[in-house]
């Protein structure tokens, strides 16, 4: 089926609740809207917590609020404000204003700040056209700073990583980040193909087009995926939801002692992330908070663990 043509304007619903009902409306919405039509977020204010819910086409307001009613009650649905926002430079005017953002040896800026990348830094331009990812929020900056650290470390153990996956890629700026960090080829994806569109614009910026591959997934079954593992690092810096859905493909595709690199959590999220993980043998080996967000670096065993008194020899059978 043809998609609808793009709204010239943004519709977002907005709300102002309590944690526990901005989570499960997040969780609950989610899973019943297209992704690729719509974006979720809540995040913490002053005033409590906001919901905030993005649609590319004129959405049905009945149906929201009746999903919304059921997520939380008839009150929150209520409550429930939409509004227009012109979708046209928005963006580009509000990120004039936005100072260069560094992380370890990463430099994340616009086009306005080109001249202030110092050469002992790694300045990553990105385009300020569509709103896919700055590099301002503090997941962006803990996994800059994680994939920096592990550059360094890993460099000196057993090699810098030489397959890599940047998975919800958003505007490029991790893979572009990994490929001019590691100078190897990354393969990324994102369920927005405008996502996509400006993260390829983005990699050719800063001349690394021909490194970075990205393309559109809404999960990690294509056989593009498989065909390019064992994958040395993944990055993944999307919510908690779908990063507990990906645990078991991510960490399938995860190289035996390479490493997985988790955002897009709350503080009280991550626990919830490293059992996710956990379950399927990997070790938390970093764990870096920025803003309230959390970063989770963690490490694929490089052999599987054998259970306790199997393959040793002259371990006896036990009686029948």
């Amino acid at each position: 089926m043809d998609k609808a043509p793009l709204l010239q304007s943004t519709i977002v619903a907005r709300l102002l609740t309590r944690e526990p009902t901005a989570l499960r409306i997040v969780e609950i919405l989610g899973a019943r809207l297209d992704p690729e039509r719509t974006a979720l977020a809540a995040f913490e204010t002053a005033g409590g917590w906001a919901v905030e819910i993005h649609f590319q086409d004129m959405p049905d307001e009945p149906a929201v609020r009746a999903l919304v009613a059921h997520a939380a009650d008839a009150e929150t649905a209520a409550a429930l404000r939409f509004e227009t926002i012109t979708a046209v430079d928005w963006v580009r005017a509000s990120l004039a204003g936005l100072a260069p953002v560094p992380a370890g040896r990463f430099l994340v800026h616009g086009a306005h700040d080109r001249a202030r990348v110092v050469p002992n830094r790694i300045g990553i331009e990105i385009e300020a056209a569509l709103a896919f990812g700055t590099g301002h929020h503090g997941t962006t900056r803990g996994c800059l700073e994680a994939l920096d650290l592990l550059a360094r470390t890993s460099r000196a153990e057993s090699g810098r990583p030489r397959r890599i996956l940047d998975i919800g890629t958003g505007s490029g700026v991790l893979a572009i980040a990994a490929a001019r960090r590691l100078r190897r080829p990354v393969l990324a994806s994102d369920i927005d193909a405008r996502a996509v569109a400006a993260a390829r614009e983005n990699a050719r910026i800063n001349r690394v087009g021909a490194l970075v591959a990205i393309v559109a997934a809404k999960n990690l079954a294509l056989h593009l995926f498989r065909r390019r593992a064992p994958f040395d690092l993944v990055l993944a810096n999307i919510l908690l939801p779908t990063l507990k859905t990906l645990a078991g493909p991510a960490v399938r595709l995860a190289a035996p002692g390479g490493h997985i690199v988790l955002s897009g959590l709350l503080a009280s999220h991550a626990a919830a992330a490293v059992a996710a993980y956990r379950t399927r043998h990997l070790v938390l080996v970093r764990r870096i908070e920025r803003e309230g967000w959390v970063t989770l670096v963690m490490r694929r065993p490089a052999r599987k663990c054998r259970r306790p008194g199997s393959g040793i020899r002259g371990a006896r059978k036990q009686p029948r």
